[in-house]
């Protein structure tokens, strides 16, 4: 028999599948960043990439391998198509990882293979039984996925997995990859495969969704009750088209209703014990931050992670959780890392105190990472009568996290009003130290701003989104912008924090060119899987 089969395994393709929806493009050292997070958060595996489809992904997995894969505990996993050369550069990135995973798929449903593999079902058999055992050969940790499970004939899935267990997979993923399933049939298709699989004992079953029709996390909670234990998720859901089955989600209606879901995993009811291995309180800062490192903003109404999730406006419902909060909510928001604590820190804040806080956040940053965000928690202390948990979050992403400073910007003043010309100078600093000012009119501030510095950093490029969101509430509030910019097919993520919605403007502008040009120098190109030709050939590291 297998482990860990009375408990969930928490399997995060933030990183992976995550990175796969549109024009969240991540560079390398966002996604170390994000990678620590969820060590932190407690996740069981972490998808780190697709290691074949570009050097840059490769590079990728290869770093979390080396650094999370040897720090964390977690295991690192990367994609592997079912071909030798996908298997060999996936085996080569995990390499340096203490506990490496090596996740390998192929299509079994009829209509995937009639147009995109152009293979018969014998033929996919044997490709499954070669590949597992070829990838085993590098790793003791197998997983197989048989993609489009959802819409596969049963009998012929129960062979292929037959095959896959077989051949060495320790763990089998059965996926709805294009989010068809409701939470019944894919239910059952699970208790089919415990049923009609002679060797299923020998695997984890695991499950994969997307949310097409909104049915993601019930899927797997019903899979959960025919015998799944391991769950493939993303943060806030990121991923292809509808996104991923949400991961906060998941994590939070397995723990308000342990007492439903304990008998399903051979507990008694009243259990106690943790269902999953996540650290809840870390569920709310790694949202944050996966929400701002990928230009993916979070919805209000947004289940266990948005702005309202806490909210209340109803008059009735506010006397209700006045009185007792379990009158309308079903979990303290202290569960999630969430807090209404107002922290007491102003102009006269030592920087002991603020790193304590930061401390107390969860952030650990090196003394200059310090430095610089104590500089900026200085200056908007000046600005703002009261900081909030809130507003050091907003000062730690938007300092720290940021790409190389190869433009550096020294001015931004705006003219601007119902009868006036917009118009915008600014001051750019060089990596040399150059300084180039130039100035625009535009139809608005913002826009005038962005003029301004096209002047000054001539690349073509396309603005495809331009995005505030208030961090807390209040007119003194800081507010962060997010934009995206198109550069030759790839999308830069550029974000910002201020309390003047100009100069934060400007700064992520200025943050999404220093990437795109970072880029430009390494001239590193990301593919994503689904993006690959089968006949297309791409040189591994």
């Amino acid at each position: 028999m297998t482990t860990n089969q009375d408990r969930i395994i928490i399997f995060d393709t933030t990183l992976r599948d995550g990175e796969q929806s549109p024009g969240a493009a991540i560079n390398i050292d966002e996604k170390l960043t994000i990678a620590r997070q969820l060590s932190r958060l407690g996740v069981d595996v972490i998808e780190a990439g697709f290691p074949y489809a570009s050097p840059g992904d490769f590079e990728a997995v290869q770093k979390i391998a080396e650094t999370v894969g040897r720090e964390g505990g977690q295991t690192i996993c990367g994609l592997a198509r079912t071909t030798s050369a996908d298997i060999e550069a996936a085996a080569k990135a995990l390499k340096p990882a203490v506990k490496a995973r090596i996740h390998t798929f192929i299509a079994t449903s009829d209509i995937h293979l009639a147009y995109k593999l152009k293979k018969s079902r014998e033929e996919v058999l044997a490709i499954t039984s070669e590949m597992v055992a070829y990838a085993k050969s590098f790793v003791d940790d197998v997983e197989f996925s048989p993609e489009d499970a959802a819409r596969s004939d049963p009998e012929f899935l129960y062979q292929v997995l037959e095959r896959a267990i077989a051949a060495g997979a320790a763990t089998v993923n059965i996926p709805d990859t294009v989010g068809y399933t409701t939470p019944s049939e894919f239910g059952a298709l699970i208790r089919g495969i415990k049923e009609n699989v002679s060797n299923i004992d020998q695997a984890i079953i695991s499950v994969h969704g997307h949310n097409d029709l909104g049915l993601a996390v019930a899927n797997f909670l019903e899979a959960i009750k025919n015998g799944a234990r391991q769950l493939e998720c993303t943060i806030n859901g990121i991923g292809e088209r509808a996104g991923n089955a949400a991961l906060e989600e998941l994590v939070m209606a397995l723990h308000v209703r342990r007492q439903y879901f304990n008998p399903f995993l051979g507990r008694p009811p009243e259990s106690e014990a943790p269902l999953t291995n996540i650290d809840t309180r870390h569920i709310y800062k790694t949202s944050r931050l996966v929400s701002k490192m990928t230009g993916m903003l979070v919805q209000p109404n947004k289940a266990i992670v948005g702005a309202n999730a806490f909210a209340h406006e109803s008059g009735i419902h506010q006397d209700g959780v006045i009185k007792n909060k379990l009158t309308y909510e079903i979990m303290d928001a202290q569960l999630i890392g969430l807090t209404d604590h107002q922290i007491v820190l102003g102009k006269l804040s030592g920087r002991h105190a603020f790193q304590t806080r930061l401390k107390e956040l969860g952030f650990e940053l090196s003394d200059e990472e310090i430095n610089k965000a104590f500089l900026k928690f200085k200056d908007l202390a000046d600005k703002k009568k009261e900081i909030t948990n809130w507003d050091l979050e907003s000062i730690v992403n938007s300092e720290i996290q940021q790409p190389p400073e190869l433009f550096r910007l020294e001015l931004v003043q705006v003219s601007c009003g119902d009868r006036s010309r917009p118009t915008a100078t600014v001051t750019i600093r060089t990596l040399s130290g150059e300084e180039l000012t130039d100035a625009a009119i535009g139809t608005g501030p913002v826009d005038a701003i962005y003029k301004a510095i096209n002047r000054v950093v001539n690349v073509p490029k396309d603005l495809i989104e331009f995005s505030v969101q208030s961090v807390t509430a209040g007119i003194d509030a800081i507010g962060e912008v997010t934009i995206r910019l198109r550069h030759e097919g790839r999308v830069y993520s550029g974000h910002a924090a201020n309390t003047d919605i100009i100069v934060a403007s400007a700064q992520a502008y200025v943050n999404a060119l220093n990437l795109l040009y970072t880029a430009l120098q390494s001239d590193t190109q990301r593919i994503h899987p689904q993006k690959i030709d089968l006949a297309e050939e791409i040189v591994a590291n």
